[in-house]
């Protein structure tokens, strides 16, 4: 399945800003392009991708590394322990928080393809220090997350 990457705040889709009043130090978009068109909402993409509840690698990194408030049980307001903050049509917005960053996690839909968005503000240099290690992580596992979202769901990459 063809995923394409984009880094940097100058290089997210110029659509995404409208759906986020965050103005991130951090920002990265990658997209998964599918064979066949797809009428799945956003919202049940961003639960293929992460789940309705936080698994133990996300509390780890989420809560532990990250400092952010995670609720534990499945719920229509929550993925992965994240509140949905904003959702449109086409896409739907996580937001999380703590002392050192904000974060905005935008999943969006074109019925061609699926992206996921990741915009890091940093409140304190401490956000810069612990985000910038893990943000290389988090750019080899996002591809794979959205390819296994797609098998998930039963459509064709």
């Amino acid at each position: 399945m063809d995923v394409t990457a984009r880094i940097g705040t100058a290089e997210i889709s110029p659509d995404i800003w409208s759906k986020t009043s965050l103005r991130p130090h951090s920002a990265d978009q990658f997209t998964v392009h599918l064979s066949q068109l797809i009428d799945h909402p956003a919202e049940t993409w961003a639960r293929a991708i992460f789940g309705d509840v936080p698994d133990r690698g996300q509390r780890f990194i989420f809560h532990t590394l990250l400092r952010y408030r995670l609720t534990g049980g499945p719920s229509s307001s929550t993925i992965a322990g994240w509140p949905i903050v904003g959702r449109g049509e086409t896409w739907v917005r996580l937001e999380n928080q703590s002392a050192s960053t904000v974060c905005h996690l935008i999943v969006d839909t074109d019925r061609a393809s699926v992206s996921l968005t990741t915009l890091t503000y940093y409140r304190k240099s401490l956000g810069a220090w612990v985000w910038r290690p893990l943000s290389r992580v988090h750019r080899r596992l996002a591809p794979g997350l959205l390819r296994d979202a797609v098998r998930a769901i039963g459509v064709t990459g």
